[in-house]
C-alpha cells in the first residue's frame, strides 16, 4: 500500500512530485549513478596515470570522491522512497528537493572552474559559501518537516507514517550535506592554490 506522507502541491517536475513521476524518476537516477560511478573511475585512473596534474593530485581524489558520495546518497534517497512506496511529499521534503537541484547546479557551474582557479576563485569562493548557505536552509527545512509530521501524526495515531517521513527527511538531509562535503573541498582546494 503507497505511503501518502503531507500533502502534494504541484511545482517543477521531479522525483518528489510524486504518484507515477516516482518510478520513472527512479530508473533516470540509478542510470546516472551508474554513470557517475564511471566517471569517477576514469578520473581516479587518469589521476593515476597522469604526471603533472593541474592540483594536487589527493584534491582532485577528495572532490571526484565528494561528489560520488552525493549522487550515492541520491540514490540511497530513491530506493528509500521506493522502498515505502511513498507516493506524496510536504511541501519541506519537496524545498529540499530544490535545495538539492541548486547545490548540484551550483557544482557543475564549479567545477570546470577550477581549470582557471587562479582568476575564478572569487566565484568559486561564492559557490562554496552558497552550498553551505543551502545546506543550513535544507536543515532547517528538515527540522520543521519532522516537527510537523510529528504533530499531524501523534494527533491521527499514525506512527508508520511519521517513521516514512523521518527516513525520506533524514536521506535528503543527508544529499544535502554531501553537497556541503563537495564545497568544502573546492573551498579548500581554492585557498591551497590561490
Amino acid at each position: 500500500m503507497p505511503v501518502e506522507i503531507g500533502v502534494s502541491p504541484s511545482r517543477a517536475q521531479g522525483h518528489l512530485d510524486g504518484g507515477d513521476a516516482v518510478p520513472r524518476h527512479y530508473r533516470t537516477i540509478m542510470e546516472r549513478e551508474q554513470e557517475a560511478d564511471g566517471v569517477t573511475r576514469e578520473v581516479l585512473v587518469a589521476v593515476r596515470r597522469t604526471f603533472i596534474t593541474p592540483f594536487d593530485r589527493g584534491d582532485i581524489q577528495d572532490l571526484i570522491t565528494s561528489m560520488d558520495n552525493a549522487i550515492d546518497q541520491m540514490q540511497k534517497t530513491a530506493k528509500a522512497i521506493l522502498l515505502f512506496e511513498v507516493t506524496a511529499f510536504t511541501p519541506q521534503m519537496k524545498d529540499m528537493a530544490d535545495t538539492i537541484v541548486k547545490c548540484a547546479e551550483l557544482v557543475q557551474e564549479g567545477v570546470p572552474l577550477l581549470r582557471s582557479i587562479g582568476t575564478e576563485a572569487g566565484r568559486l569562493s561564492s559557490i562554496s559559501e552558497q552550498i553551505s548557505a543551502l545546506e543550513g536552509h535544507a536543515d532547517e527545512m528538515h527540522d520543521k518537516g519532522l516537527r510537523d509530521s510529528y504533530r499531524a501524526n501523534a494527533a491521527g495515531g499514525n506512527a508508520l507514517a511519521f517513521f516514512v517521513g523521518n527516513e525520506v527527511y533524514d536521506h535528503l538531509e543527508k544529499v544535502v550535506d554531501r553537497f556541503d562535503d563537495v564545497a568544502n573541498i573546492l573551498h579548500g582546494i581554492v585557498i591551497e592554490h590561490v
